[in-house]
């Protein structure tokens, strides 16, 4: 039995990243429709569009969750939301999900806690998280500086919990579910993947910025300070890896770039993925082509152990 498929009611275990701004209900249903599981984000910081938004997914009768990025939070008035929404899956991240936990849990959630580490990991399962997202240094957005890919992270968190695990950060289809499967996730998580959906409400430009970008397409940033992110490559953001540092008005421009299509407004946040993103495609069909894909892996490596064969 898959447990995040028991967790969150969806039919495939694929779930779209919050991406603040980018994740609402216009991206979250169309994955959810399509049998994925659609999260709403609420990073942005605007608690009445976001318990909007959350209204509007709770009208259509499908699947979804809610991501509470705890640190970001101002009160307890999303929390409190949440918990009267009737949801049955929340993923938390940025800070600890410990005040967070009892609430969530008694209103009947399953929370799981996004974590970059294996030392974050072991301290959320002690605090008693219902799973966790695990989040390799590939993907895009916010990250930790000390860098742990998701092929490393996963086997190492894998290794010392039998917590359900959502992989993140580096997939984009059947080839890279399949591997996390093969490490001990039951769920994948994809973010640029869905940023360059054509249900995603970021400008056009913004999707063709990732269409277009090799493996090697992003940057680190701020790495010797907070908040450390990857971004894709632009004059922006050379300027800003080459300064070393991210001075606080650095995402001023956020949404001309999301939505104005401005790729030099603000650092647009993408993963290293965004070199495997070859095409924009619906929701519909970024699903249908990851699961496709999965099974016929699957099933090969299933017959290869089955005749105990590498031929």
């Amino acid at each position: 039995m898959n447990r995040v498929l028991a967790h969150t009611g969806a039919t495939y275990p694929i779930l779209q990243a919050p991406m603040g701004w980018i994740a609402r209900s216009t991206l979250a249903s169309a994955v959810s429709r399509a049998g994925g599981l659609g999260i709403i984000e609420t990073s942005s910081g605007e608690t009445a569009n976001c318990q909007r938004e959350i209204a509007i997914m709770r009208e259509t009768g499908l699947p979804f969750g809610v991501n509470l990025p705890i640190r970001f939070l101002k009160d307890d008035a999303m929390l409190r939301f949440v918990c009267e929404s009737g949801l049955r899956f929340v993923t938390t991240s940025a800070g600890s999900p410990a005040k967070f936990l009892a609430p969530l849990q008694a209103a009947g959630i399953a929370v799981y806690h996004a974590v970059p580490t294996l030392e974050a990991a072991l301290k959320c399962a002690e605090a008693g998280v219902d799973g966790l997202v695990v989040e390799g240094s590939e993907g895009g957005g916010f990250k930790n500086p000390e860098e742990v890919s998701t092929l490393v992270l996963l086997q190492a968190i894998r290794e010392k919990t039998d917590l359900p695990l959502i992989a993140a950060g580096g997939i984009v289809d059947g080839r890279g579910m399949a591997a996390a499967f093969a490490l001990g996730a039951e769920a994948i998580q994809m973010g640029t993947r869905f940023v360059a959906c054509a249900e995603s409400p970021v400008h056009h430009h913004y999707k063709q910025a990732i269409v277009d970008a090799p493996t090697t397409g992003t940057y680190m940033l701020n790495t010797k300070s907070s908040p450390c992110i990857r971004a894709l490559k632009a004059p922006f953001t050379q300027a800003l890896h080459e300064a070393g540092l991210m001075g606080p008005d650095a995402f001023r421009g956020i949404q001309e770039v999301y939505f104005g299509g401005d790729m030099n407004a603000a650092p647009a946040l993408a993963g290293q993925s965004a070199g495997l993103v070859h095409a924009v495609l619906t929701a519909q069909q970024i699903i249908d082509q990851t699961v496709a894909e999965f099974h016929q892996i699957s099933q090969r490596l299933g017959q290869l152990a089955q005749r105990r064969s590498f031929d």
